[in-house]
């Protein structure tokens, strides 16, 4: 494939892995992009080397990708299961480097479910909040993925692989480089809050251009972007013109080097966003009721309110692909082994921002064209490790969608009656990310990019968009 913005073929490496000369200069060239910029090339809608699609008509113009890193219990959340089997011993095979089978006791669910919405799905009394919300939300109980421990399932679900054999790009870094920006001076896709892994970030073989650019609430959304006080934009802009003019002088005369020209693009368009990011964090224009409904200004809410503020000002201007990590570092905050109390502080934290960000999309009249999604890396099991917790649980957990063209209240797929496996319509987690796709409009099927003389795909398996819950 050839690479429109620098002249070189991106699969131009060499068989026993060495880099050329050009192909050298342009990852560095990329290298700032990456760490500070993500998918900002965009010029009106593109990026140089984006080719992939629209391939079908879009439902949603932007995604907000809700990550609780580590592992929430479905059983405890969105999938009921009560307590007859609880004290029983069941058959079991275990995960990971041990695949043994073995009898575990089942611990039971201190938890009460509630009845919500016009649909009455069950929702925990952890999810009051998003209880409220339940008829905007399609519930898919049925995923499963390979992997049973955090690092590998994090590589999994959010690249669409196993294992690190080649560097494959996080799904928000195909929907950059498949898509490009609807807004020239922010990047395509934005990380808010600590990931599990830098792998949710990476760009992998599409190249840094592509990669996830870190937000935060605050004065400074990206740090060491801010342009320096004193300054005023008309200042700013005549400096810009200025460096402009000096960089088509060096255009013109090193036009052959046109790894430098791309280069020079970069730190343009970085430029841009000092003038634009720090407006999209300035809450100061929100009303008292808005940030009421995030739950600003509370305790255990504000931080991960703030943070869906954010990604709501975000997607109202353009940015594709928001993804929010929530409780990451390390295994995540979610991985409950010692206590499944330990989930209580999380939920409530995440319980009324999550409903607020779906009340706020609907009044606006974004939801339809937003897509909500919640998930994690893989459910926990109806049995501990000797203690009140939960163990890891790949074979059977849930995510839900809301908005960008989901039928909301409705409940897909099942486990089985205690909550361990995938029963009815399960779902490799790949579907899940082919949705996501689906609804931008993009082909998962033709998400592909020759590397090394081999095709390389965003999903090697699954059976495709999750249709059922398509409106």
């Amino acid at each position: 494939m050839y690479d429109r913005s620098t002249g070189m073929s991106i699969n131009s490496l060499d068989p026993c892995g060495r880099i050329t000369r050009r192909g050298f200069l342009h990852q560095a060239g990329g290298g700032f992009l990456g760490v500070a910029m993500g998918g900002i090339w965009a010029e009106a809608g593109a990026i140089p080397d984006a080719g992939l699609g629209p391939h079908l008509a879009p439902r949603a113009k932007s995604v907000i990708f809700l990550f609780m890193c580590g592992g929430v219990s479905h059983i405890d959340t969105f999938d009921p299961k009560g307590n007859k089997w609880a004290g029983k011993l069941i058959d079991v095979i275990g995960f990971g480097d041990n695949q043994a089978e073995m009898k575990r006791p089942v611990i039971p669910c201190l938890r009460t479910f509630t009845r919500y919405g016009k649909s009455g799905i069950p929702v925990s009394d952890w999810f009051p909040h998003v209880g409220t919300v339940i008829d905007e939300i399609a519930v898919v109980r049925s995923l499963w993925c390979h992997e049973g421990n955090h690092f590998p399932a994090v590589i999994e679900t959010c690249t669409g692989h196993r294992g690190r054999q080649f560097d494959h790009p996080t799904l928000g870094s195909w929907v950059s480089y498949a898509l490009g920006s609807a807004n020239k001076n922010l990047p395509t896709f934005v990380n808010i809050g600590r990931p599990s892994s830098p792998v949710q970030l990476t760009g992998g073989y599409l190249g840094a251009t592509v990669a996830g650019t870190p937000f935060q609430p605050g004065a400074t959304p990206i740090p060491d972007l801010h342009p320096p006080r004193g300054g005023s934009a008309a200042e700013r802009e005549r400096q810009m013109r200025a460096l402009a003019d000096l960089n088509e002088e060096f255009r013109e005369r090193y036009a052959i080097q046109s790894e430098i020209t791309a280069r020079t693009r970069t730190y343009e368009l970085a430029a841009r966003m000092q003038l634009a990011a720090p407006e999209v964090v300035d809450f100061s224009g929100e009303s008292a009721h808005i940030l009421e409904l995030y739950g600003i200004g509370e305790p255990a809410t504000d931080d991960f309110g703030r943070q869906l503020l954010l990604a709501r000002r975000l997607a109202e201007r353009g940015v594709r692909f928001i993804q929010i990590c929530h409780a990451g570092g390390g295994n995540g905050g979610w991985d409950a082994h010692g206590d499944i109390k330990t989930h209580a502080p999380l939920c409530r934290a995440t319980d009324k921002p999550i409903a607020g960000l779906i009340r706020d999309l609907k009044q606006r009249g974004l939801l339809d064209s937003t897509l909500v999604v919640w998930t994690s890396e893989f459910g926990r099991s109806p049995w501990s490790q000797n203690t009140t917790g939960r163990d890891h649980n790949p074979r059977g957990y849930t995510a839900w969608l809301a908005g960008g063209g989901i039928k909301g209240g409705m409940v897909h797929g099942a486990t089985d009656e205690v909550g361990y496996r995938a029963v009815e319509h399960p779902h490799y987690y790949s579907d899940l990310n082919a949705t996501i796709l689906h609804q931008l409009g993009l082909d998962h099927k033709k998400m592909e990019i020759p590397v090394l003389g081999r095709t390389m795909r965003l999903v090697e398996e699954g059976q495709g968009p999750i249709r059922q819950i398509l409106s």
